[in-house]
């Protein structure tokens, strides 16, 4: 474990290294209309700076480059950061964690974290990202989240959820316990539908096989999970047989400004 990976949970180290393709792979884009919230929320726009903070592989990282904005990606996971850096040869690449961000302070307008805040959701990482952010800066929060409203996708979760052992994850709640923290306005809340459309094998089974606790599991377990998942697909008339089928998602946007304290 090289040192910016020091004190990450131990199944975004193990798990994220060992299926970074198929977090290529399974993960859904975001929707555009993250686009008008990138630029009217946090206002990116050029001659801003903002920090795609636990950026992985890059998934979101378009979405960044898209408002004008300079990116700089910082990522603990170098099998991660390899794959963004290869993706995305002009963003600046750094190996840090959110608490521990190689920036000086008050040098970036905004930081995001997409699909990764539940991993540091702490007040020492709050503390940092305060120290990096200029005064009225914006810390964006942004995770995709499968909608369980509907009943085979909750039967989907159920398999995932039973092997999360001790990983956070974002549907718990649990990192809303980071806030309020002094030095950030309230969170401003918004809700944007995605669905993510593909064969199964991209959009569910490796989906699945990108969730980083899974990935971490000993062989013989990862192909127990295969085996369910490949069986509910079987099962389920709305995606056995089915060349192309579409889950649907529901992002989840937070935002909140830098204020004096």
């Amino acid at each position: 474990m090289n040192d910016a990976q020091a004190g990450i949970h131990h199944s975004a180290a193990g798990g994220y290294a060992l299926g970074a393709d198929s977090y290529v792979r399974g993960r859904p884009d975001y929707p555009a209309e993250l686009g008008d919230w990138l630029r009217e929320q946090l206002g990116l726009a050029q001659g801003k700076t903002v920090i795609d903070l636990g950026a992985g592989t890059g998934k979101f990282t378009p979405r960044l480059i898209a408002t004008d904005a300079r990116v700089i990606a910082v990522e603990p996971v170098p099998e991660m950061l390899g794959k963004l850096s290869v993706s995305f040869p002009h963003v600046q690449a750094l190996s840090g964690t959110a608490a521990s961000i190689p920036l000086p302070d008050a040098s970036v307008d905004a930081v995001v974290c997409a699909q990764s805040f539940h991993w540091f959701a702490t007040h020492a990482a709050l503390a940092e990202i305060l120290r990096v952010l200029k005064p009225g800066g914006k810390l964006g929060l942004v995770w995709n989240l499968r909608d369980a409203s509907i009943p085979w996708v909750a039967r989907l979760d159920a398999i995932v959820n039973r092997v999360e052992g001790d990983t956070p994850r974002y549907y718990t709640g649990a990192w809303r316990n980071a806030f309020p923290f002094d030095g950030f306005g309230p969170l401003a809340e918004q809700h944007f539908k995605q669905p993510h459309t593909g064969s199964p094998d991209d959009v569910i089974v490796n989906r699945v096989r990108s969730t980083s606790f899974i990935a971490a599991l000993e062989t013989g377990e990862r192909a127990v999970i295969d085996r369910e998942v490949r069986a509910l697909i079987a099962s389920e008339p709305a995606l056995a047989g089915k060349e192309v089928v579409t889950v649907p998602y529901d992002t989840a946007a937070f935002s909140a400004e830098k204020i004096a304290v």
